[in-house]
């Protein structure tokens, strides 16, 4: 018996030896029946020929193969499944291996780095605690001497020196290498060493998928960033990318070369001049006249190093320019080393001046802010660099049947074009118009043959109209607790909030027409609009769209395509995501969308002017019934301080434009001012509806959402259904206020008015969700509205009993969101809610245990 056991036993393992050894090094032995096939070369080259074709073959298909090969007429359909088993399976272990070994390499890379960054700080620990024990020593000697007041008496450390006037440098070519040789040195100081105080950006956790570490300066001058991390291009490809700033660098007008000239090393010195767009209409831009070196290091590295040339003699210079103040780069550029295994360690530092005194002063945080350095150069930089890098590696073709990188220039001409206009430089042809003696909105035009390229309007006599310019109104805006990603959210989602379909379709029709032939791609919907998504771009919420506006027919004496889309680029909308700003900007396009069609974009950008931005601020959410309660210390969604008196601005610029015939100017300028200011008031009357202070008047809450108004409702809701229901809505624990708790509740409830056609007038966060809506557009949702056919019919039939009797029970079924989405709910109960003089002030709707279907 146990000589049997032991042959069964030694059977079963040559058995697994054999298909073991079949898996990892594709034998050509299968099984059948206890008896070892072996497989030839030429049946094991049919084979993975086939496999290349069908990877997992039905049935029919290997009875199939056997019967096309008569060199597998050996084999049982048996054993050619389990080949092609075997052969998945090595395919897996292959593809999980490459991806461990992608992992291992940049955890080895990220390992390098920290282990890098860990040096760094310990050199900057000894720093400063040598310079402690400096002082320290400094204040004990002054405490027993008498006072100095002469200058020698003065300490400074090497971080806050003094900042007296230089003498000029020279600016030759033996003066710029030599000045070319400090810059490398200050730069890798800066990079790798203590020259500058360096912490991590709050929000930025280091990981192989995350951007690298992203650091922040601390106490020097101007403002400055550091990153360092791996991506998957050589060096000399990195360093071509960075170089041309203007293609990742959306705030970079033009960067032109001025000069070159080569160094006995081997190395290169450039001279150029920079401009950066202004991001709002309230400042100036910025322009900067640099030294640009580039060299290989003793250890095979690549730097590229650039710093202003600001004081400079016996060399070229560049004058100051009309419209911009000349700001200084400080020791900056990129450290880029080759890594083991493919790809490149970058080390990348971006230091400035931007001369925030020229700026209004609630403008300065703009310029004065490292983080919004970090964030909108030296991260974008890294997003860009790895964006390039995945697309080389997993080449596909997105929307519209184009590929990443014609989307992405698309984008890139949507943001510039409306640069342009927020700017409006009098080189590209833009001339300012009279006021109309109220300064809000500024109005800019340009006739230059360059901006009207394509540019076409057909009218009812069907002749093209000749002659055309381009009118611009633009406007910066203050804006105080409002979060900008909601608004933006908002200002998306509610399009006919804020916009006019006319002057939509008057804006389209200046696109050539052309016949429709744009094909809805396979991405989905939202709200009527066909989303296409811009190529993943890494810890980056970008995306674009196209929205498909409704046929206007005629508009004044213009003849409408019959189709009419604007193409829309949304970014910063991510509350979870770091970004320096929120915009929505779009343009009319043709249904033809040529490579060359003309982009005339108007739209919305939002930045934070919150003077802590260097200081960590958690993300904050919409959460209304947190600022309800008067003297709430604590945000429990934020984790805020919201007992505080402290408050976030944000400044909005909006920029319209309007193609139109030249002998109409002064009717369009009238059109325009009065089309901005209107949007001005719709998005003034949004952002105060969105502010955490708010709750708005159309919920019966009065002006003042922390009013005991506020809670007087909450009481009447609660009162009312105790008295019809005969039980409690709320179970009152702790300190919490019963508005707050009626916020929370996990089943909706909504308020309507009592009115022919009932509208909604409230809802706690619940019933929002539910809706898919805001509490701004929740008045324009009917009672109606939400349910089926079957669910009004429900609804006409028992709702005057809510009015005799006082409530109503409705069976489960289903209702709509404001976005045409099925909600089901379990079952719903309906009651007035009555005040303190028994006079009915709304009904109160609860749908219970409702979900999405």
């Amino acid at each position: 018996m146990l000589m049997k056991w032991m042959f069964c036993f030694l059977w079963y393992i040559d058995a697994m030896l054999a298909v073991t050894s079949a898996c990892k090094e594709g034998t050509k032995i299968a099984m059948d029946n206890g008896k070892y096939v072996r497989y030839t070369p030429e049946q094991v080259e049919a084979l993975e020929r086939l496999y290349h074709e069908c990877p997992k073959p039905s049935s029919m298909r290997r009875q199939q193969l056997i019967r096309e090969c008569p060199i597998l007429s050996n084999i049982e359909p048996k054993q050619i499944k389990v080949w092609f088993q075997n052969r998945r399976c090595r395919e897996k272990q292959r593809k999980e291996a490459s991806s461990l070994q992608a992992v291992n390499r940049k955890l080895t890379a990220m390992n390098k780095l920290l282990m890098e960054e860990n040096d760094r700080l310990q050199k900057q620990v000894s720093h400063l605690v040598y310079e402690n024990s400096y002082f320290r020593q400094q204040t004990q000697n002054a405490t027993l001497t008498t006072t100095d007041t002469s200058c020698d008496s003065v300490v400074s450390s090497g971080q806050h020196q003094s900042t007296s006037q230089h003498p000029p440098r020279d600016a030759s070519p033996a003066g710029l290498l030599s000045i070319a040789e400090e810059t490398l040195t200050e730069f890798l100081s800066k990079a790798t060493g203590t020259a500058v105080e360096w912490v991590q950006m709050p929000g930025m956790k280091p990981g192989p998928d995350s951007i690298g570490i992203v650091a922040i300066s601390h106490g020097c001058t101007g403002v400055a960033a550091r990153a360092c991390g791996l991506v998957g291009l050589d060096p000399t490809r990195v360093a071509e990318i960075l170089k041309d700033r203007p293609s990742w660098y959306r705030d970079c007008r033009a960067v032109d070369v001025i000069n070159m000239l080569s160094t006995a090393n081997g190395g290169t010195i450039e001279l150029l001049y920079m401009q950066l767009y202004a991001p709002t209409t309230l400042a100036p831009a910025r322009d900067f006249w640099l030294m640009r070196y580039t060299s290989v290091l003793e250890d095979g590295s690549l730097v590229v190093c650039e710093r202003s040339l600001n004081n400079t003699q016996n060399g070229p210079s560049m004058p100051p320019a009309v419209n911009f103040v000349r700001a200084e780069l400080l020791p900056s550029g990129y450290l880029i080393r080759p890594c083991e295994g493919g790809g490149s360690i970058i080390h990348i530092v971006d230091h400035m001046d931007l001369e925030p005194l020229s700026v209004p002063e609630v403008l300065r945080p703009l310029y004065e802010s490292s983080t919004l350095l970090a964030q909108k150069i030296t991260m974008a930089a890294f997003r860009h660099l790895r964006q390039i890098s995945q697309e080389i590696s997993q080449p596909n073709v997105t929307g519209w049947g184009r590929r990443p990188a014609a989307l992405r220039a698309l984008s890139q001409k949507l943001s510039k074009g409306f640069n342009e206009v927020v700017n409006g430089f009098t080189d590209e042809g833009w001339t300012m118009l009279e006021s109309d003696g109220v300064d809000d909105v500024t109005l800019l035009v340009n006739s230059s043959p360059g901006k009207m390229v394509d540019v076409n309007f057909s009218y009812s006599n069907g002749f093209p109209s000749m002659g055309n310019a381009v009118l611009c109104a633009k406007a910066s805006m203050l804006l105080q607790n409002v979060p900008p990603t909601i608004l933006l959210r908002f200002l998306r989602e509610h399009r006919s909030e804020w916009a006019d379909s006319g002057i939509d379709a008057y804006s389209a029709a200046a696109v050539k027409a052309g016949p429709c032939s744009l094909p809805v791609p396979r991405g989905g919907s939202f709200g009527g609009q066909v989303i296409l998504p811009l190529a993943h771009t890494i810890e980056h919420e970008e995306f674009m769209e196209v929205i498909k506006l409704e046929n206007m027919g005629h508009y004044q004496d213009m003849i409408m395509p019959s189709d009419i889309f604007l193409l829309q680029l949304c970014s910063g909308v991510d509350e979870n995501a770091v970004s320096s700003c929120a915009e929505l900007i779009f343009a009319p396009i043709d249904g033809s969308f040529s490579e060359d069609a003309p982009i005339i974009p108007s739209g919305f950008r939002i930045i934070p002017i919150d003077s802590r931005m260097d200081v960590t601020s958690p993300n904050r959410t919409l959460d209304l019934a947190s600022t309800l309660e008067v003297g709430a210390s604590v945000n429990r969604a934020t984790g805020d301080n919201s007992g505080r008196s402290e408050s976030t601005k944000s400044v909005m610029t909006i920029a319209f434009q309007f193609v139109y015939e030249i002998h109409l100017q002064e009717n369009m300028a009238i059109m325009a001012r009065q089309y901005v200011r209107s949007i001005i008031a719709s998005v003034q009357r949004v952002a105060l509806a969105l502010s955490p202070s708010f709750l708005g008047s159309h919920a019966g809450l009065g002006s003042s959402p922390g009013t005991p108004e506020a809670q007087t409702l909450a009481c009447w809701i609660c009162q009312s259904y105790r008295c019809y229901m005969g039980s409690e809505l709320l179970k009152h624990e702790g300190s919490e206020s019963i508005l707050k708790m009626l916020w929370h509740h996990t089943d909706a409830i909504l308020c309507c008015s009592l009115k022919a056609l009932p509208v909604f007038t409230f809802a706690n966060q619940a019933g929002l969700d539910m809706l898919e809506t805001t509490l701004v557009s929740l008045q324009d949702i009917t009672l109606e509205n939400i349910f089926d056919e079957n669910g009004r019919k429900t609804l006409f039939t028992e709702f005057p009993q809510v009015m005799q009797q006082g409530f109503m029970c409705l069976q489960g079924g289903i209702c709509l969101s404001s976005m045409a989405r099925p909600v089901s709910y379990e079952r719903a109960v309906a009651w007035k809610v009555v005040n303190d003089e028994e006079n009915v002030n709304c009904i109160c709707f609860m749908f219970i245990n409702w979900s999405f279907v």
